[in-house]
């Protein structure tokens, strides 16, 4: 009972306290406050998630009793572990030469290290919420490339007034490893001040001209004019022509002549309004990807919006807080898109329709997550999840995100759920002509998707490159943008391939319209795999895998959002289009 305590406990915390927050509280120092170093992890340069605790390698380590810092659960999730070096620093009190130990050099020791710098080993530090970073060696290129280590620290630190603004880290004196030798590890610090403001301390962090590229804008231009054509094409076009069968098919005359000639020509998407609101197979799943797909449309919008006013790229693992937490109390928006859909077209198990949709996204997240938790373990890394933050997140679904879709499912059955289509269902299934194959269910899925992808592509490179290589992606405003052109190309291109399905007198709408905006995940997938390639420079077992789970996971969130989207759409088309004929 204690424990079930605890980690409700711990679970408030989490979603009370910020993550940005730091331990040194209101970041605010007097002359010789003491100002700790935090060590974190370290790793292979050219494999970002194959990271390591920083004492993994043979550096001299603190006492048993150095404290440990534990963040918000987005840190813990990020692979983050925050040790105190138990160097001595005093704000604003510069240091010369200290000393942190005299590192005896054995076989073992020595090894490890001619691996790690061969391997170009980083590490990353934390002073104030700020990062430093350094590589533990390098390669000698006057004496045949022999790893050498760094034994001496430089920190330059920067202050305005009584506030760390900026820290800087220079390695010093490589000394090569030879077992039996003894290395003086040491360090100094350097303090200076600058007029910069505390506000402004993390914009050096930030790549300006690469996010802010002229190539950037003109992609966000590019893809406005692509959502200026096809809201055209739809309106001019598609509209145009749906004018005109509205005109034909509603015409009274009195002619024999003339009305058999218009009997006769009658073809198209008014021959099937008997089954077009026939029950999709699969109900049950359907429902439970629009409905989860709903969701994640509210929830990277939210996120995006808290990004952009929060800053939340500042923080450590605050944008993985925000997207779990939004993500639990958006789960009402999945019940009840789910449960009222389901409903609406006949459906009588509501239970399964809603313990799916409440589980359905978060253990296809689970599956892929297990799988990589178990090659970090077997790695040892500090990417491996630990048990207490899975409790935690468990806990979170349980009593937050799964009683929302059960209330949100109950609720769009009884508000929503009521059937409403415009035309009454024949009993007998109508036959589906054969028809040219570019106008098959599969070709117009796989098609569908090429134009979303095509307005999101160059965005995919700058998150991409954010996330693998290092960069702070701070850009939100252009990814709001991206977002809503997304949306609108994404319902365009649906409702036209729904309109060109429904006139080939194929009236298996629902599906198709949902893999039609879904196969952009499959594109971007695609992508990734040229990215890997010819992007960047990752080896070895453990990145390969976390780097094709981590993009499955995020191709899989961002098919089901695709595909709602363009079914909610081509729903909204198709009952209005068949909302103006004569179904009797």
């Amino acid at each position: 009972m204690l424990h079930a305590v605890g980690i409700l406990s711990f679970l408030a915390a989490v979603l009370v306290v910020s993550p940005v927050l730091a331990s040194e509280s209101d970041h605010k120092y007097k002359p010789d406050d003491p100002v700790t170093l935090w060590v974190n992890k370290v790793g292979p340069y050219y494999n970002p998630q194959e990271t390591y605790n920083y004492y993994s390698l043979p550096f001299c380590r603190p006492s048993e009793n150095a404290p440990h810092r534990w963040g918000g659960l987005g840190e813990v999730l990020g692979g983050n572990e925050l040790i105190d070096s138990q160097i001595n620093i005093k704000f604003q009190k510069n240091v010369d030469k200290g000393h942190i130990c005299e590192l005896e050099l054995d076989e073992t020791k020595v090894r490890k290290f001619k691996d790690a710098i061969e391997n170009s080993y980083w590490f990353e530090f934390f002073m104030d919420d700020l990062p430093l970073w350094g590589f533990v060696g390098d390669l000698d290129r006057n004496s045949d490339n022999k790893p050498v280590i760094f034994t001496h620290k430089s920190i330059t630190v920067k202050y305005n007034k009584d506030q760390i603004i900026h820290v800087n880290l220079s390695q010093e004196s490589p000394k090569p490893l030879e077992v039996g030798r003894s290395l003086d590890m040491t360090y100094s610090v350097k303090w200076t001040e600058t007029t910069i403001s505390f506000a402004h301390r993390f914009d050096v962090y930030l790549d300006y001209p690469f996010f802010e590229h002229q190539i950037h804008w003109f992609s966000i231009f590019n893809s406005f004019m692509m959502v200026i054509f096809l809201t055209g094409l739809v309106s001019m076009i598609l509209m145009r022509t749906l004018r005109n069968d509205y005109a034909k098919y509603a015409r009274e005359d009195d002619d024999l002549e003339s009305l058999e000639r218009d009997v006769s020509e009658e073809s198209g998407w008014k021959l099937v309004h008997g089954d077009v609101f026939r029950t999709p197979c699969n109900l049950v799943l359907l429902s439970a990807l629009v409905g989860t797909g709903a969701q994640l449309a509210l929830l990277v919008l939210l996120v995006i919006l808290f990004a952009i006013v929060g800053m939340l790229y500042v923080g450590r693992g605050a944008i993985v807080t925000t997207f779990i937490v939004c993500y639990a109390f958006t789960s009402f928006i999945s019940g009840y898109v789910s449960g009222g859909m389901y409903s609406r077209n006949g459906g009588k198990h509501w239970i399964k329709s809603m313990i799916l949709t409440a589980s359905l996204f978060p253990f296809l997240c689970f599956g892929i997550g297990f799988a990589l938790n178990t090659v970090a373990i077997f790695y040892g890394s500090l990417a491996a999840i630990p048990f207490g933050t899975m409790v935690v997140v468990f806990v979170i679904w349980g009593f937050i995100s799964f009683p929302l879709a059960l209330l949100g499912t109950v609720i769009g059955r009884n508000w929503s759920g009521a059937p409403n289509n415009p035309c009454r269902v024949k009993t007998i299934p109508r036959p589906i002509p054969v028809k040219k194959w570019y106008l098959t269910p599969s070709v117009v899925s796989m098609m569908g998707g090429l134009l979303p992808f095509g307005s999101i592509f160059i965005e995919m490179y700058f998150v991409f490159t954010s996330f693998w290589n290092y960069k702070v992606y701070y850009v939100y405003g252009f990814m709001l943008l991206v977002f809503l052109i997304l949306i609108i190309v994404t319902v365009c291109v649906t409702i036209v391939g729904t309109y060109f399905l429904l006139n080939a007198e194929n009236y298996h709408w629902q599906w198709t319209s949902f893999f039609s905006a879904a196969s952009t995940a499959v594109y971007v997938y695609l992508y990734s795999i040229y990215y890997y390639y010819v992007k960047t420079k990752m080896s070895g077992f453990f990145q390969v895998s976390f780097y094709f789970g981590y993009t499955l996971m995020f191709c899989l969130g961002l098919g089901i959002l695709c595909g709602a989207v363009g079914f909610l759409g081509s729903n909204l088309f198709v009952r209005r289009i068949y909302r103006n004929i004569k179904c009797d």
